[in-house]
Formats: C-alpha cells, sequence, structure tokens
C-alpha cells in the first residue's frame, strides 16, 4: 500500500472525488457568478477544470482499487482517461449548451408585421399603447396610427412601420387570415 502524506493513494483519490463533487454541485447553483468572475481569464472555465479534476480522481480511485500497477502509472493513465474523457464532455456537451441559450432580446425591424392588441386607444393624432405576444413573452410598445385614425381599447393592429421606439399601427380587420412569425 502506497502512502502520500500518511494517507493511502485510495483514500486522497476518495477525498478529492468527494470534495470536487461537492464543489461541483455548488457551481451548478452559482455558475452565473462564477462565470462572471473569471471572464477576465480567457482559459479557465471552472466546468472543464471541475469535470477534469472528477474524471482524475475518479478514474485514479478506481485504478488503485482494482489494479495493480503502481501508483505513478496509475496516476498517468487516470491523467489520460480524464484528458479524453474532459475533452468529449467539453466538445459534446459544454459547447453546444452554451450555444444554445436563447436570447430575449429583439429589435424594431423584427418587430414590423406583427400583430398586437391595444391596451391603451390610440387617439386621433397622439400615443397609445399596445402589447405583442411572443414566444419570449409580451413586449409593451409605445403606439401611433399610421393613418391618422383613432383606435379603440382592444382593437387587433397590425404593425406597419417601427421608428423611434414608436410602433405605427393599423387596424387589422381580417379575421380568417393568420400572420405566420
Amino acid at each position: 500500500m502506497t502512502l502520500l502524506f500518511g494517507y493511502s493513494i485510495e483514500i486522497i483519490y476518495l477525498t478529492v472525488l468527494i470534495v470536487i463533487g461537492c464543489c461541483t454541485v455548488l457551481y451548478l447553483f452559482f455558475a452565473d457568478i462564477a462565470d462572471g468572475s473569471f471572464e477576465a481569464i480567457p482559459f479557465f472555465d471552472p466546468a472543464v477544470i471541475l469535470s477534469f479534476i472528477t474524471f482524475t480522481a475518479a478514474a485514479g480511485y478506481f485504478f488503485e482499487r482494482f489494479f495493480n500497477f503502481s501508483s505513478l502509472t496509475n496516476f498517468i493513465i487516470a491523467i489520460v482517461l480524464s484528458s479524453m474523457f474532459t475533452a468529449l464532455l467539453y466538445y459534446f456537451l459544454l459547447v453546444p449548451l452554451r450555444s444554445a441559450e436563447v436570447s430575449l432580446a429583439y429589435t424594431d425591424e423584427s418587430l414590423e408585421s406583427q400583430l398586437a392588441k391595444v391596451i391603451v386607444p390610440v387617439p386621433l393624432n397622439g400615443f397609445g399603447e399596445i402589447v405583442i405576444e411572443t414566444a419570449n413573452g409580451i413586449i409593451s410598445k409605445r403606439a401611433a396610427s399610421y393613418h391618422d385614425v383613432e383606435i379603440p381599447y382592444d382593437s387587433q393592429v397590425l404593425i406597419i412601420e417601427m421608428k423611434d421606439g414608436t410602433a405605427f399601427v393599423a387596424v387589422y380587420e381580417n379575421e380568417n387570415f393568420t400572420v405566420l412569425n
């Protein structure tokens, strides 16, 4: 039995595995804070580092427990396997998950030709308010009449043009026609 700092190698691997496992769970809860605080260091990704250490400790413990190689050989094999597993995890799980983030951002131009509902009546030469229901939620915008007519409350309107944050709308009259997004 090989000892390091007075403890068996198996116990060290198991202790590291438990401690890093707890750190990984904490990272899951506080990932936004951790990611924001480490943005200045471009090659430091806590998810990758924690997974590398976890894989190394698990593989090291497994090899120490079930194989009769030297501790240095077990450690080298654990490092190699951990590198491969971490690379697979990074490229096939972490990269796709990060690129799949949904953005709630929209542009004024993307609102043009959308249907909306009047929640504050639009006067002849003034502004009212409309709401647009999108997949990301409800957007409220200031509205003015495109054809210089009054538009009553609860009317369905079509956004003709967006200018300076104001939606210029026209009453939408065709109930059988649906607009595809």
